[in-house]
């Protein structure tokens, strides 16, 4: 397991607090801070430690220890000018990786242009997600890479019955095979071999361009 991470959490909404719970149960330490008690107290017994405050209060953030965490993300809600200025304040005080949560594609490049160092806009993500899967037939899952290159997971249909090497999908599609998952089985098989035959309801995960999806039908 990678060593264990301290990391802070301003707001504990829904995405603020999906994200501790998830990180603590991949072993890290939390560290959360809300305005609201409801929230705050909705937290206790999942984040270790949790207080009320208001993080747009740089003082405030500098005693609750966030200047020393490497790793802090922000989830204000729906307000634009809250998570502009928490941002602001956390990376003057020397914060080396501020995530943030926006709200719109202007709020996005005013953190940016603040010096966020991850943005995420989740709306726009799940949208995405949600076209692709509609638009390809058997995509089960979408995560772009950049620069155009996807990680899919495809469910088989079409492809029942035939071998990797006889779907020859790097040369047609630009698509490399990274592990298969049998419908029967609950664990993938990486590097799987070329002449593995595929049946109806396993799972493959490739690699490729993202352009190739429109031009397969797993």
């Amino acid at each position: 397991m990678a060593s264990k991470l301290e990391v802070g959490i301003v707001g504990l909404g829904k995405f603020g607090m999906g994200i501790a719970e998830a990180l603590v149960e991949l072993g890290h330490s939390i560290i959360g801070i809300d305005k609201s008690e409801t929230k705050v107290s909705a937290a206790r017994g999942i984040v270790s430690q949790v207080y009320q405050a208001d993080a747009m209060d740089r003082v405030a953030l500098q005693q609750l220890g966030f200047d020393q965490l490497p790793y802090v993300v922000v989830s204000s809600g729906h307000s634009m000018e809250a998570s502009i200025l928490i941002t602001l304040n956390l990376k003057e005080l020397g914060v080396n990786h501020v995530w943030v949560k926006a709200i719109s594609e202007d709020h996005e490049k005013i953190l940016r242009k603040l010096g966020a160092d991850f943005v995420v806009f989740p709306e726009r993500f799940v949208a995405r997600q949600l076209a692709h899967r509609i638009g390809v037939p058997g995509l089960v899952q979408y995560l772009p890479l950049g620069s155009g290159i996807t990680l899919q997971e495809l469910a088989v249909k079409n492809w029942s019955g035939q071998s990797l090497r006889d779907l020859d999908l790097t040369n047609k599609y630009g698509l490399q095979v990274v592990a298969v998952k049998r419908h029967d089985e609950t664990d993938y098989s990486f590097v799987p071999n070329a002449d593995k035959m595929l049946f109806e309801g396993d799972l493959l995960v490739t690699i490729g361009e993202e352009n190739s999806l429109s031009k397969i039908e797993p």
